[in-house]
């Protein structure tokens, strides 16, 4: 959960709430820990532990469409969060190397697509070592987020002050909040994993808690030592690699060399943790007919057709899409998943103390979500075509697919009736 999100997004949620961008951590942050709370709320009223997709089926009388749209939307959001991370991967491996076109034509996005294809192959061809290699990336990069952080606040507090931006308090943190939503999804992938730990619903709860104080409080150093030490023209002009640039006032050339490779490790593990992860989710779903059976590896152990296909929709987002509008795509579909979920969990309200959690979850969800779309509109009307274009075909082959029955139904129906009346 820690690391990847935040060398992706954090030049996007700068450009958007300026010195602010730590209270848009706050915010998002306060909105996980609803989300967190909801959907734990909603596992401890099922009778045993069940994943995000069954408290939609269990709490709206079997709705399977509408848990299978909850189950679609997750996966779609796991893309884009890979193609997020690949995009930033390709960012700071240009700036590092040097290289940013060959024969007039920019590397990035190439980089970026292969980057996804490699962890594809690493997964396909090794997916348990590959996690076992997981625990060391993560230990990495949060070492080094800490060393900045608190390296950064040393040098800004010798150096005239770290500034908090009070004076200019409006509706970018809120709409920055919403662009940052993605950084803090990964907790919810241990509740579609309970029957693998060991006392499920205590030790979920502790990890969930701790990990969205946790990254919520990294993210909060990181945001203020870099909107202070980079200033913002320099974020909005290289808001890929925002904190390799901040990096340069206190560790000179070297930081700025080793927040790079940071970057590269920790967008690479991100893609490879994220890849694997949504690639079982996908697997349960077409176990549970949720996805199409063409997903379905009747000879392999590991998900290798939903590796191969998410890995590809991701490689694709990341070499045609924007950062702003990749990040975007994806932080609006966990805002809608977590949000509903909120509400879900409000319907089930027992009293005031199980209430105004997911209320609060609920309407900052909404409210996230319709500030973003309004800044993305008044403010980058292009990225909000393109936002509503994902949404739409999103939505449409949702609703085909799960429709598909009844659609077909109504349309033979109607040659029916046209015969009859020739």
């Amino acid at each position: 959960m820690v690391g990847g999100g935040i060398f992706a997004v954090l030049g996007v949620v700068a450009g958007a709430a300026g010195t602010l961008a730590w209270a848009a951590f706050v915010v998002a942050g306060v909105l996980a820990v609803c989300a967190g709370y909801s959907l734990l709320r909603l596992n401890s009223l099922c009778e045993s532990p069940r994943s995000p997709v069954g408290y939609v089926e269990r709490f709206t009388d079997d709705n399977t469409t509408l848990a299978g749209v909850v189950g679609w939307t997750f996966v779609f959001g796991y893309v884009g969060t890979m193609a997020m991370y690949a995009y930033a991967f390709g960012g700071y491996f240009v700036e590092l190397t040097g290289v940013s076109t060959v024969a007039s034509v920019s590397i990035q996005p190439f980089v970026s697509a292969l980057t996804v294809a490699a962890f594809v192959s690493l997964n396909v061809f090794g997916a348990h070592a590959s996690g076992r290699a997981e625990d060391v990336l993560v230990g990495l990069k949060v070492a080094i987020l800490l060393v900045f952080g608190v390296g950064g606040v040393a040098y800004g507090a010798t150096h005239g002050g770290l500034g908090f931006g009070l004076s200019n308090l409006g509706i970018g943190p809120l709409v920055a909040a919403a662009v940052s939503f993605v950084a803090f999804e990964g907790w919810e992938l241990l509740l579609f994993d309970q029957e693998n730990i060991a006392d499920p619903r205590e030790t979920v709860r502790k990890a969930i808690y701790i990990s969205i104080a946790g990254a919520t409080g990294l993210y909060i150093l990181v945001a203020l030592v870099t909107t202070n030490l980079a200033g913002i023209d320099a974020i909005q002009r290289h808001a890929e690699t925002a904190l390799a640039v901040a990096a340069r006032p206190f560790l000179g050339q070297a930081g700025f060399v080793l927040i790079s490779v940071a970057a590269l490790f920790s967008t690479g593990s991100a893609i490879n943790a994220t890849l694997f992860s949504s690639a079982r989710l996908s697997k349960r779903l077409v176990a549970d007919d949720l996805l199409p059976s063409r997903l379905r590896d009747e000879s392999a152990d590991e998900p290798i057709r939903p590796l191969v296909t998410l890995g590809a929709l991701a490689a694709g987002f990341a070499f045609l899409g924007s950062l702003d509008a990749i990040s975007s795509f994806a932080s609006l579909a966990f805002i809608s998943i977590f949000g509903g979920l909120s509400f879900l969990a409000f319907r089930e309200r027992e009293d005031l103390a199980t209430a105004v959690i997911p209320a609060v979850g609920t309407v900052g969800g909404i409210s996230s979500a319709v500030a973003l779309l309004w800044h993305l509109f008044d403010a980058e009307r292009g990225t909000f075509w393109t936002v509503l274009a994902l949404a739409v075909v999103v939505v449409g082959v949702e609703v085909l697919y799960f429709e598909r029955e009844s659609i077909v139904s109504e349309v033979r129906s109607a040659e029916r009736r046209v015969e009859n009346e020739l």
